[in-house]
Order: C-alpha cells, then structure tokens, then sequence
C-alpha cells in the first residue's frame, strides 16, 4: 500500500468516529473545538478534513444533519415548529425557518402539512464508499444467508430516478448524484424503505440502465413526483428474500460479495418455487451491518 493511500484511509476513519459522534449528539451543543478534542487533532485540521472528503465543514455538516432529522419529525409527528426548532439547537423560531426554507425550498409550516418530497441529508459513513481493504477477505461461512422467507408485494407504484449505464449504485450515484436515496426517503407514503434495483429488459427504456434506485408506494398516490423522476406500475409479485449474516459496516463490500457466494448456486425448486427474473426488478436494500445484508429476487410458484 503506497503511504498516500495509508494516509487517506486513517483520515477517512477519523471522519467516521466523528460521524458516529455528531449522530450521537446531535440534540447537543457541538462546536469545531470539541470534535477536535474528540479525535485529538487539531480544529483547522478537522475542518481540512470534512472539506476534502465530504465536501462541507464540520458545521455544515451538523447543521443539515440538524435540518433533515427536523424535517422527518414534522413529517410523521403531531408536534410544533417551534418546538422541533429548539429540539435541534436552533436558536428562534425565525432562525429556524430561515434555514429550514433555504436548505429545502419550502417552509417548515408547508411543509408539515404537504410533506412533498424534498432532499434530506442522508450521509453514508464515509468508509463506506472510500476504505480500500487491499487483499482483506472475509470468513464466508459467516456471511451465509440466515433467515429466508417468501412474500407478496401487491400491485404498487414505484417512483424510479434512472440512470443510462449503471450496474450497481456507486455507478448510479456518479451518474444521477447521491441525493436520491435522500429524496426517496423523504416520500413519507412509501410502503417500504427505498431500494436498489436491477431491472429485467421489459422495464428498461432504450438507453437506460440496468440499476436504479426508487421506492414503492400505493398505486392511488398522486402527490408530487420530484423533478427528475418517474412512476410505473408493479403488478403483484412473490418475492424471495434473502437476509445475511450481521458484519461490520466497514465490511459492507467484502459482506456483499459473500452473500454473492454464498447463493449462488440455491436451488429455490427445493421450496416450491422458481426464480422470475424477466417479471420484476431484483432489489437489495440499504446495506446496514447490524441486520445482514438483504436482497429480494422475484420468484413464482411452480405448478405440481
């Protein structure tokens, strides 16, 4: 590994703690002092390193962290403005909704009555995308899938953003930007949490990828599409889903590729069923190590 290379990935951990620091505290006064006391650095050197690795100072960081987590109370609690505004460190009520507007283009009052979609923070730990595990490899007998099950997602609509060549969601998020998972997460009449997708040809336009991202919601919902997306309608499908072993969340790749591994030879006959893949969209959901990594596959009875 080339001293360069050593040097990023001892910065990108040092990001991370203060990540998990800033979620744990977030009710709580924080300045650029105390998370240089934190990690035992220097301010001007935190700073440096928010800005080359995630593009925003330490404070900014917080603050949308602030205005994201505020959004999602006024959205799915029977609360006040004002008292949401102080629950998140602002200052007034007037401060409060400055912000609040300005990040998301609607005012906190609107917006806790139409809830359209808007663009929330959802940072990923920065290790997640930046880490390089050089020849790590992981004990695949752990990452075998623990838990599998069938079940039926009902006709539905799934509101997608597409890309044109992506495979994967790194590629997806070069192409479309990494905001999306936050605007999907934002539709508050979703019927599960956003997915990756991969999709069979039948669903494909020309000229548009195989991966994308969406969520599903009713097929009667006719509130905002956000700029940039569109809807199709999802006939009712069994899906099997498949659920891995829990990981380390800096694990997550070397955690995927097992579960890869692990399956792909199954035999879903053996259940009853068989695979559908040209039917539906293959999706995997968002890699949390705490439940295993999770992946659903279209599938269809088999007729005795």
């Amino acid at each position: 590994m080339l001293a360069g290379e050593h040097m990023d990935q001892d910065q990108i951990k040092l990001i991370g703690e203060l990540q998990e620091y800033i979620e744990e505290h977030i009710h709580q006064p924080m300045t650029l002092l105390e998370l240089s006391r934190y990690i035992g650095y220097s301010p001007w050197y935190v700073d440096k390193l928010f800005l080359k690795h995630l593009n925003k100072s330490p404070m900014q960081y917080i603050k949308e962290r602030r205005l994201t987590l505020a959004a999602l109370r006024l959205r799915d609690e029977n609360t006040k403005v004002i008292d949401v505004a102080l629950s998140f460190l602002f200052d007034s009520h007037e401060g409060f909704t400055r912000a609040f507007s300005k990040h998301f283009g609607i005012s906190p009052y609107r917006y806790k009555k139409e809830y359209p979609p808007i663009n929330l923070f959802l940072p990923f730990p920065i290790n997640h995308s930046k880490i390089n595990k050089g020849d790590k490899v992981m004990n695949e007998q752990k990452m075998l899938p623990v838990f599998i099950q069938v079940v039926e997602r009902p006709k539905r609509k799934l509101i997608v953003k597409r890309s044109v060549k992506a495979k994967h969601y790194f590629a997806c998020c070069e192409e479309v930007g990494c905001d999306v998972w936050g605007i999907l997460t934002s539709i508050k009449e979703a019927l599960y949490e956003p997915i990756g997708m991969w999709l069979p040809d039948k669903l494909r336009p020309k000229n548009t990828s195989t991966y994308i991202q969406g969520v599903e919601v009713p097929v009667d919902y006719a509130i905002i599409v956000p700029e940039g997306f569109e809807t199709m309608i999802l006939e009712p499908q069994l899906y099997m889903i498949f659920q891995g072993s829990p990981y380390q969340d800096e694990d997550f790749m070397e955690a995927i590729e097992a579960f890869n591994e692990a399956i792909k030879d199954f035999n879903p006959t053996l259940y009853g069923y068989a695979f559908d893949l040209s039917s539906q969209p293959t999706f995997q959901l968002e890699p949390r190590g705490e439940r295993g990594y999770i992946e659903g596959k279209p599938v269809k009875k088999i007729i005795d």
